[in-house]
């Protein structure tokens, strides 16, 4: 059977090397094009009239203005008179015009008369909740409350992140249009190409093979972009009330951050018991948050580390807003700010530095210790720790302090599924389709250099397809998933139909065919250049019949090509003025396994990426909700902050590489480098102030405020 594990390093031309993405060059350049780019002829613009009210009734709906004005088209209820409306910004009615201009003002022109309900949309107090909460089971160990009794240090604090949205740059949306009564043709911004055609066909009653989706570049999705979604499934209806026409119906920005989906919020209050020598013995956690109407479930406490006598209790809070979403590895950020701010507390009250802690609590963190370990060291040894650090409160004259802190994570990264359709033909061309989407994370070149290392081609001798249904099915691309699914059956795929031109080419060599490889663009004998052929003349023996061949992941009898678990530390030095509040963050170290590494150049730039998301959500992001309007403050670019180049320092990434990691096989590295960033710098800005700032993001009033109550820097 022919041998489909990943090359040794010795044999490698291509992977695990630092290689440009494949589509750089066209994004750079403005060749790419992205769903709100295209332009279908004959195309019509979309727009949602959407509730102006957090809870309401709809009493009554007029769009007899709308439908007389030039350019419209069509003109959709989406929610009739009677329904009950749960948050700002939900699809009331779609109409769609010649020009966007025209859909705006048509859309302006409907007349709907609510009756306005009772409505919450801040969860932080409790008290104001009334019945919108939804306690969970408590779940608590055997010995919890011996173990929190004998503790000879005890210590308690209240944590908590807000709720945050995705702000993808490209915004949610698609393009829809009709061939015939029964063909749909999707054009999204999407994460599941394989996956959305079934989407679309159950509520328009057609059937999935009817329903073409293509999408060559998305603009973002970090876990919100998997559905048809309702203005998908109502702009495929407007298309057919406007005789099958295309209509493009992209969420303007005050949308986006209202309706496409958020990270939910937690607030926690934690004790930790401890020996006096650091060890940790006990964990008790009272916590709530919202994703939306739908509440929120509680986050994995305490998180990694394997406390073992532990209660918790969490509550779900209900709120008129628009409903979460998967964000980038969703309830981990907010379990790792708590957790690690929490026993980073400890540390401090312990009068401890915190690595040491960390470390002397190392048998806590499970089958990976061992990892976890290596791992601190090595991100202490980047950022100087042990030069660096200081008790809490730096000391040091003028108003400018500095402070260092630290956080670990995990995630599972398993494969997702995939089918891999690959093609070598008689010209010496090879193609490689799927399913699959690339979100910007470097998907098609990993399966570009998969199938080129495979082979012994250059990189530019593949040509990737993915982007269309029509392709072999692939999974979506969430849960750090995608890497591990598309690579394996890309290998598998590759094997087997290099094995098939081997058996092609074995006569003309003199040589049996298990005793062929693939070598710098021609096929040889084992160890022999003398005995070989050039890959274009091995090709031509195919005649007319090209190889193809379908690579499947999973695929039990070829061996087990990509693992799930993996484990990261991050540790973050910061500066806070103390006159004026701002944080700064001067240094970012993170070090990250990810097992078997395809695209160095790809998993690095895949870390740096979490770390500015991770920055930003440390220092800015927030959605702000007015309780007495039951609307959003902020739903815009302009104060709903992001980091700039300017706010993340030096960014430091240290991939774990070699036999240990490689054994492995592949694991999936898109969630797990975001989740570390607000713990390790909220616990930097602590060690500065010498005062924890509590809550999420770290904003200057808020610096302020902890440091009034603590009566000023000591």
């Amino acid at each position: 059977m022919p041998d489909y594990n990943w090359p040794e390093p010795s044999k490698r031309t291509l992977m695990g090397k630092r290689i440009s993405r494949l589509d750089g060059p066209d994004k750079v350049s403005g060749k790419a094009k992205y769903t709100y780019d295209i332009k279908r002829p004959g195309m019509l613009y979309g727009k949602v009239v959407r509730s102006p009210h957090a809870h309401a009734k709809i009493v009554s709906i007029d769009t007899a203005a709308a439908e007389k004005m030039p350019g419209v088209a069509a003109v959709k209820v989406i929610q009739g008179p009677g329904t009950e409306i749960q948050w700002v910004g939900d699809e009331i009615v779609a109409v769609a015009a010649s020009e966007e201009c025209l859909a705006e003002d048509a859309a302006r022109a409907v007349k709907v008369e609510y009756e306005k309900l009772p409505h919450l949309v801040r969860e932080e107090d409790l008290s104001k909740a009334g019945d919108r909460l939804k306690p969970a089971a408590e779940q608590v160990t055997p010995e919890f409350d011996k173990a929190m009794a004998a503790a000879e240090v005890v210590v308690e604090g209240m944590y908590s992140c807000p709720v945050i949205a995705h702000c993808c740059l490209e915004s949610h949306g698609q393009i829809t249009e009709w061939e015939g009564e029964d063909k749909l043709n999707v054009f999204p911004s999407t994460q599941a190409v394989s996956a959305l055609a079934q989407q679309f066909a159950e509520p328009l009653k057609i059937p999935a093979t009817n329903v073409s989706v293509k999408m060559d570049h998305m603009g973002g999705g970090f876990g919100s972009k998997f559905q048809a979604d309702r203005w998908g499934i109502e702009g495929a209806r407007l298309s057919k009330l406007a005789g099958g026409k295309p209509v493009k119906i992209m969420l303007e920005r005050d949308a986006e951050l209202m309706v496409a989906g958020t990270r939910p919020s937690t607030y926690a209050k934690v004790k930790i018991g401890a020996k006096k020598d650091g060890t940790v013995t006990a964990w008790e956690s009272t916590s709530w948050g919202t994703g939306g109407i739908g509440g929120a479930g509680m986050p994995p406490f305490p998180y990694v580390w394997e406390i073992p006598n532990k209660r918790m209790n969490h509550t779900v809070v209900s709120t008129n807003t628009g409903a979460q979403r998967a964000w980038r590895a969703p309830n981990h950020p907010q379990a790792a700010f708590v957790t690690m701010s929490a026993l980073e507390d400890l540390a401090a009250a312990l009068k401890m530095d915190p690595l040491d802690m960390f470390l002397k609590n190392v048998p806590l963190l499970g089958p990976r210790k061992d990892l976890y370990k290596e791992e601190l060291l090595k991100a202490a040894e980047l950022i100087e720790w042990k030069k660096k650090w200081h008790p809490r409160g730096d000391t040091t004259p003028g108003n400018i302090k500095r402070g260092l802190g630290l956080s670990l994570h995990t995630w599972g990264g398993r494969p997702h599924d995939s089918d891999c359709k690959l093609t070598i033909n008689p010209d010496s061309s090879v193609s490689v389709e799927m399913g699959s989407q690339d979100l910007g994370t470097g998907t098609r070149t990993v399966i570009a250099i998969v199938a080129a290392d495979t082979l012994g081609l250059p990189l530019d001798a593949i040509k990737v397809n993915i982007g269309d249904n029509k392709y072999p099915r692939s999974g979506s691309s969430g849960g750090s998933t995608t890497v591990g699914g598309v690579s394996s059956s890309t290998r598998r795929a590759a094997v087997d139909a290099l094995d098939a031109l081997f058996k092609q080419v074995g006569p003309a060599l003199n040589a049996d065919p298990a005793n062929l490889e693939a070598v710098g663009g021609k096929i040889q004998v084992k160890g022999d250049p003398s005995k070989s052929v050039a890959w274009k003349q091995a090709c031509a023996k195919l005649g007319v019949n090209p190889i193809s061949v379908i690579g499947k992941q999973p695929d039990a009898e070829k061996g087990k090509l990509a693992d799930s678990g993996v484990a990261g530390v991050q540790m973050a030095e910061v500066s806070v003025d103390t006159e004026t509040g701002i944080v700064k963050i001067e240094k970012m170290v993170a070090v990250q396994d990810v097992g078997y590494i395809i695209a160095l150049k790809t998993a690095e730039s895949q870390t740096f990426g979490a770390l500015i998301q991770g920055v930003s959500y440390a220092l800015y992001e927030e959605r702000i909700n007015d309780q007495f309007t039951g609307k959003t403050l902020n739903p815009n670019m302009e104060f709903y902050k992001l980091a700039g180049i300017g706010d993340i320092g030096n960014l430091v990434v240290h991939m774990m590489t070699g036999p240990a990691q490689d054994a492995r096989g592949v694991i999936g590295l898109g969630e797990p480098p975001v989740i570390s960033p607000g713990a390790a710098i909220a616990n930097a800005l602590a060690n500065a102030l010498g005062v924890r700032v509590p809550s999420l993001p770290l904003t200057p009033d808020k610096v302020l405020a902890a440091m009034e109550k603590k009566g000023g820097l000591t």
